[in-house]
């Protein structure tokens, strides 16, 4: 059934069931009351469904449809391995907590209707699980443990935090030890485990590389393109056919760079950069993926389905096969390649003063580093004859750089430098360094460049009216900020609130104040933490985060599915025209792919957090019983998390705090001692003895040092200097 028809069909059920005169109905029931022919049953069963899925109806215990009350809601239940869960409810700050005893069989990530109680007992809102909508995981990853007759599996997953029952006719010869892939046959209830049979055995849980493996299934990361994909890619050439360039801007003879990291092989953005008195005249060129991964063809729709290529510490997911990725799109040097160009004349001031896109064939004259380019610019003397001819442009890309930088940070553009973390592993994956990842001037200049350019193609998109997919990060909540003012007050710091918004230069302000004091590192957290997630949508609703009213991603075609989705309706633009017909197509579909692009993201986030987490934790296993200063990162009810200089992060618990009890104060983001009313703070330097790892839960435990005390902050020695 097509939204359209669905949509209206639901409308018309949803205004009979909420009707005075209607009696709660059963599914057979509503068929008869309804007069459905035998051949609409299913086409009524969605329209069900649907309304259940978004909260306006239920079922009740006999299987009859009703309205919902006022406190049933739809949400997304989130386990906990200590057995409660939460519901979280799009379009809410507050999750509501669920109990063990109240939660009717559902599992980790499943779509449940909550009903939420009257009053709280503690700090959030209460419910109780009314009803199941829909399973979302129907396979997972663990641990096989044999007994005489039976298995079970415990997930890798901890908020799935219930064991799964494997019947011995299922075990499929899998021994105590084994990594296995579990299809879920039942769901269990309330009192009955989860039963399931495994459907592949990753290897043993020693094995070389089948931690990383158990973390790409656990999160349904696919591993292999289908064969017709394969099949499809065999028909695209391994170089540019002469008809493509037919009627494309040729400028293969201008000097042109790339630059990425040492190890990078999907090339997909290149640069050229002249000056003509004051103007400068940059070139962003993105490899012209369209032109290979045809609309609505398997390649296509396995590229949305994927929506982004996923960089674990090992290896890389990508979105495209490698043919594509690595080859005909990737711009490597000397070759020809298609390309999308934005061709930007920009001011002395950073303003972006005329523009044109068009369809262009490039040729790159030399495939740079980020190091190379550093050295360059740092006057390395043999860097610099190595790449003569190109030096004056490197030159010159540093000196537009820190102009649109410069202009970015007045307009309140905010710039979060964390450190990044490389981890180095050897041939049998076993982590042998973890260092800060730092950014440098040559990455920051590509950074500058793409920027730039996503916004100049938004803001020539959105006002021409044309359908498309924009990066939105929306503004933080009027709440959140409020509570960060009311905790940098503590150290002397104000942030202007303006009509219940914030505006993102007060937060640049405030990270350029703390630039360099002791407090730094806890308020920049605390600000990031108060952020929103950025997405896709349709709508351009700006970029709090880069303070602009206009921005997309159009620069990584090869590993982002929104940018070559937007590849395609620029060139047809360019080309002919966007009709009424195609207008209406893109509205369609757009949200769609809106939606998936910030799941897939969402998801190649979580899988990239997942690996790193397990790597620094059996990193961290040789130092067990060794001693390490760290800064204390985060405060919660149950501990302190210590971040240490190589960014591996384990946790004090609370119960481990021997000299007092200690209570977390949530107005301070500070662990008091009730008796010593000894302060533990974020951001302050503590000594920690790493005391234990565990490589299944990917958690580090420290216990504070003895020698503790003897460790001073800077916030310390203010302190003391008032007293």
């Amino acid at each position: 059934m097509d939204k359209l028809l669905l949509e209206q069909k639901k409308e018309l059920v949803f205004s009979y069931i909420s009707s005075k005169e209607y009696r709660p109905l059963k599914f057979k029931e509503l068929v008869a009351t309804l007069q459905v022919p035998r051949n609409e049953k299913d086409d009524l069963r969605e329209v069900l469904e649907s309304l259940v899925g978004e909260g306006k109806i239920t079922i009740d215990v006999q299987g009859k449809f009703k309205v919902c009350a006022d406190n049933v809601k739809v949400g997304t239940f989130v386990g906990n391995s200590k057995g409660f869960g939460f519901v979280v409810i799009e379009g809410e700050d507050q999750d509501i907590f669920v109990p063990e005893n109240s939660q009717k069989g559902a599992l980790h990530n499943d779509i449940v209707q909550v009903k939420i109680l009257e009053g709280q007992t503690g700090k959030r809102r209460e419910g109780v699980i009314v009803s199941i909508v829909e399973r979302k995981t129907d396979e997972v990853v663990g641990t096989f443990a044999k007994s005489k007759n039976y298995g079970f599996v415990i997930t890798d997953n901890q908020k799935f935090n219930r064991d799964i029952y494997i019947p011995k006719e299922f075990c499929k010869g899998a021994v105590t030890g084994h990594k296995v892939v579990v299809k879920i046959t039942d769901y269990g209830s309330k009192d009955k485990k989860p039963e399931g049979r495994i459907v592949e055995i990753l290897g043993h849980i020693n094995d070389p590389g089948v931690d990383i493996m158990s973390i790409v299934k656990g999160y349904g990361l696919p591993t292999e393109f289908p064969g017709p994909v394969m099949k499809y890619i065999d028909d695209i050439p391994d170089e540019v056919d002469p008809k493509d360039i037919s009627g494309r801007t040729d400028i293969r003879d201008w000097p042109m760079v790339t630059i990425d990291g040492e190890d990078a092989k999907d090339l997909d953005d290149a640069i050229t950069l002249t000056k003509e008195g004051n103007v400068y005249k940059l070139g962003v060129h993105i490899a012209d993926v369209s032109n290979y991964v045809k609309e609505d063809s398997v390649l296509d729709v396995e590229a949305l389905k994927r929506g982004t290529s996923v960089y674990l510490v090992d290896r890389v997911i990508p979105m495209l096969p490698h043919k594509l990725s690595n080859g005909i799109c990737s711009l490597n040097a000397g070759v020809d390649r298609l390309a999308l160009s934005c061709f930007m004349d920009i001011d002395i001031k950073g303003n972006v003063i005329g523009h044109k896109i068009a369809e262009t064939v490039v040729r790159v004259t030399r495939r740079m580093s980020y190091n190379s380019v550093q050295k360059i610019l740092d006057g390395d003397e043999a860097e610099r004859k190595e790449y003569e001819p190109l030096v004056g442009m490197f030159e010159l890309m540093q000196e537009l750089a820190s102009i649109l930088r410069e202009r970015r940070r007045k307009r309140g553009g905010i710039d979060f430098d964390f450190p990044e973390s490389k981890i180095i592993l050897d041939e049998k994956g076993k982590p042998i360094e973890i260092k800060p990842y730092e950014r440098n001037t040559a990455t920051r200049i590509i950074e500058d460049f793409m920027l730039v350019a996503n916004e100049t193609v938004a803001e020539d998109y959105f006002w021409q009216e044309i359908p498309f997919v924009y990066r939105t990060h929306e503004a933080p909540d009027e709440e959140k900020i409020q509570k960060l003012g009311i905790f940098i007050n503590n150290f002397g710091y104000t942030i202007k609130v303006g009509q219940d918004e914030i505006h993102p230069k007060e937060i640049q302000k405030l990270l350029d104040k703390v630039e360099g004091s002791a407090e730094e590192a806890l308020i920049s957290r605390l600000t990031l933490r108060s952020m929103k997630q950025a997405k896709y949508t349709v709508t351009n609703d700006g970029h709090f985060g880069l303070s602009t009213k206009y921005y997309c991603h159009f620069t990584s075609p090869i590993r982002r599915y929104p940018d070559l989705q937007i590849h395609r309706i620029i060139k047809e633009n360019l080309r002919r025209g966007i009709s009424e017909k195609r207008s209406n197509h893109y509205q369609r579909i757009l949200p769609d792919v809106a939606a998936q692009s910030s799941a897939m993201e969402r998801r190649a986030d979580e899988a990239e957090r997942e690996v790193d987490k397990l790597k620094k934790a059996q990193y961290m296993k040789q130092f067990i019983g060794e001693t390490f200063e760290g800064v204390i990162s985060s405060i919660t009810t149950w501990g302190m998390y210590v971040e240490l200089p190589n960014t591996c992060e384990g946790m004090i618990k609370v119960t481990n705090l021997k000299d007092d009890y200690y209570f977390y104060d949530e107005e301070s983001y500070t662990m008091v001692g009730e008796h010593t009313k000894k302060v533990y703070k974020l951001g302050q330097k503590v000594r920690i003895v790493v005391d234990g790892v565990d490589s299944l839960a990917r958690t580090v435990d420290f216990i504070l040092a003895e020698d503790e005390d003897t460790i001073d902050t800077d916030a310390d020695h203010a302190e003391a200097k008032e007293d």
